[in-house]
């Protein structure tokens, strides 16, 4: 068996183990406020780093793109106005096309 094979089984079994623990987790576990602030935030920071890397990676090298930077600014600016989410992506979008039929690449 490859080496790929067995990290993705390794990874599926983890996937499971984690699945199994949160519904056989006591419930007085699941009602301390630490561990409800932390299934809070988790989602938040991970999908933080995935727009990072992301926004700033091309392959495994770093990668300036003004548009897509650009695009990330307007849409941090739009979450800080309170706006809704489908507007932030329209607004991350819309600015990175801009710019991009501006000539910026």
């Amino acid at each position: 068996m490859s080496g790929t094979w067995i990290a993705v089984l390794v990874t599926a079994a983890g996937c499971y183990g984690l699945k199994l623990a949160g519904l056989t987790a006591p419930q007085r576990v699941l009602a301390s406020a630490r561990v409800r602030r932390f299934a809070e935030l988790v989602p938040v920071a991970l999908l933080a780093a995935l727009a990072a890397v992301q926004s700033t990676t091309s392959g495994h090298a770093f990668d300036f793109d003004p548009a897509r930077l650009a695009g990330m600014g307007a849409a941090v600016v739009a979450l800080l106005l309170r706006a809704p989410f489908l507007v932030v992506i329209i607004v991350a979008a819309g600015t990175a096309a801009a710019l991009r039929a501006a000539g910026i690449p």
